[in-house]
């Protein structure tokens, strides 16, 4: 079980958020706290594997109170404004959720949670799996795939397939067309080397997406033809839009 607990001074708002918390079955809820000094204690006293945290309270903000702790648990920032975003992110958040959020992205929050807790495993029962993602020589045969080292096996994956590609640690993800994912020991910028530049783009330091699966850009985020999106950074921002008006011009996502 996930182990959580929600923190906003908003009843209504925390209410929404157990209510969420109620329809996944494999999230256990700790507490629903109305401020961050009735969460301190709650984290004292119990384990917790994640935070659902609103930025905007009185007294003492989320952004705050996180940077406080000494060793937080992942951490999911609310806020109903956009702005507080790429502070969340500084903090190494796992997600924002931008008020009002409906059950579909906080699921996507909790999947990413779901994800960053399996690693943590694996590296407890020290699995390794196999540790190299190498790009595939350009030829008639795999002049559009990559070659991918996981699970013992090389895969080889069509760059088509690829909807983005996610740092988890010391791994990266990469989501599927299919749905799947496979995982493998490599950094983020030795992947991102690895694939061609007119194809894939880096969007945020924790993701590089297809530029063929994506649908919109706004208030921060890149969205997905598989209706997800990930975070885009301020660092990148102006390239990603730069391309979106190289591809239409006068028109910005």
């Amino acid at each position: 079980m996930i182990k959580c607990i929600a923190i906003d001074d908003e009843p209504l708002a925390l209410r929404q958020l157990s209510k969420y918390m109620e329809r996944i079955s494999d999230l256990e809820v700790v507490a629903l706290c109305n401020s961050a000094h009735t969460a301190e204690q709650v984290l004292a006293e119990n384990r917790v594997d994640v935070m659902f945290v609103d930025i905007n309270m009185p007294d003492l903000s989320g952004v705050d109170f996180v940077r406080g702790l000494e060793n937080p648990p992942m951490v999911v920032f609310t806020t109903a404004y956009s702005e507080y975003a790429i502070e969340g992110f500084r903090l190494d958040a796992v997600d924002y959720l931008l008020k009002p959020f409906g059950f579909d992205e906080f699921e996507r929050a909790v999947g990413k949670v779901r994800s960053l807790l399996e690693l943590q495993q694996l590296r407890e029962e020290q699995v390794t799996p196999s540790v190299e993602a190498i790009p595939a020589q350009p030829s008639v045969e795999n002049k559009d795939c990559i070659s991918i080292k996981a699970d013992y096996k090389v895969s080889l994956v069509r760059y088509a397939d690829i909807i983005y590609i996610e740092s988890v640690g010391e791994y990266v993800r990469l989501h599927l067309t299919s749905g799947s994912s496979i995982m493998t020991l490599l950094r983020l910028k030795n992947m991102e080397s690895a694939l061609p530049a007119d194809r894939f783009m880096r969007v945020h330091r924790s993701y590089i997406v297809n530029l063929g699966h994506v649908t919109g850009y706004a208030r921060g985020r890149v969205y997905l033809d598989n209706e997800e999106y990930v975070p885009i950074s301020i660092n990148y921002r102006d390239s990603f839009r730069d391309y979106v008006e190289s591809m239409q011009p006068g028109q910005i996502l």
